[in-house]
């Protein structure tokens, strides 16, 4: 495919954007993946590259709260593995299978998980994740299905990794986020592999990419860390609300 100048900047600029939003609640791909296909390129170029540029903005938000102690540590390792093989699934099926089927089944997701936060008031809960039972086959449980969406397709991927970790395990609000940049980066790290490994990395996009998008995660993980969870939750709300906006608008232009 070809990378022009005028593509790269545009494309930067939507990176540092969705740095920012991404390193606070998730959901960064959901300025990323839309502006990518809006100028052309290719959906499996689209995938290879956001997941490549992404990875790398994550990587410094997570060393950000990472220095600030907001990283739930045995449950990052479990996560970090069941997302890597979760990534490594979802990329390989949508190298081969259409993701209609996977946005109807996460479009009916994302108003039952946010009920699920609602009814139970899990926006108040921080307690030690050694009291939830079953915690380990739980943190499985998110890395394997989050991660298969995050390989195979991915806007929103971060805002469920939060969620599965807040309301399964009853971690506090930024403690989750920052547990679910582990996951979220192992996620994308198997999905670059797989589409490396078949040619979809445009790496001339990626890279300047991820440069953007690095420095929007520092900004907006130092932005979460400093005024602590009533940030995070209005953002979670925010990114929700897209999120739901973009998958409908989509289902509503392709069955158009």
């Amino acid at each position: 495919m070809e990378v022009t100048l005028t593509l790269i900047l545009i494309c930067c600029l939507a990176f540092f954007i969705a740095g920012c939003i991404d390193s606070i609640a998730g959901g960064g791909g959901l300025i990323t993946t839309p502006t990518l296909l809006m100028l052309g390129v290719p959906a499996h170029f689209c995938l290879g590259s956001t997941k490549l540029a992404s990875m790398c903005g994550s990587s410094v938000a997570l060393f950000t709260f990472w220095q600030n102690k907001q990283i739930i540590e045995k449950v990052a390792l479990i996560g970090a593995i069941s997302s890597f093989v979760g990534g490594v699934l979802g990329s390989w099926l949508a190298l081969s299978i259409d993701n209609q089927k996977m946005t109807l089944i996460m479009v009916g997701l994302i108003p039952v998980g946010l009920a699920i936060s609602l009814l139970s008031g899990v926006f108040k809960i921080d307690k030690e994740v050694e009291e939830v039972e079953g915690w380990r086959w739980k943190a499985i449980l998110i890395g394997i299905t989050v991660g298969m969406y995050e390989g195979f397709f991915g806007p929103g991927a971060g805002s469920f990794f939060l969620i599965g970790i807040h309301v399964l395990l009853k971690a506090g609000l930024v403690k989750s986020s920052g547990t679910a940049k582990i996951f979220n980066i192992f996620a994308n790290l198997g999905a670059v592999c797989t589409f490396a490994s078949a040619g979809t990395v445009a790496y001339s996009l990626a890279i300047p990419c991820a440069i953007a998008s690095i420095l929007g995660n520092r900004i907006g993980a130092k932005y979460a860390i400093k005024i602590g969870p009533k940030v995070v939750r209005k953002a979670l709300y925010l990114v929700i609300s897209l999120l739901m906006i973009s998958l409908i608008a989509k289902l509503a232009i392709t069955n158009s």
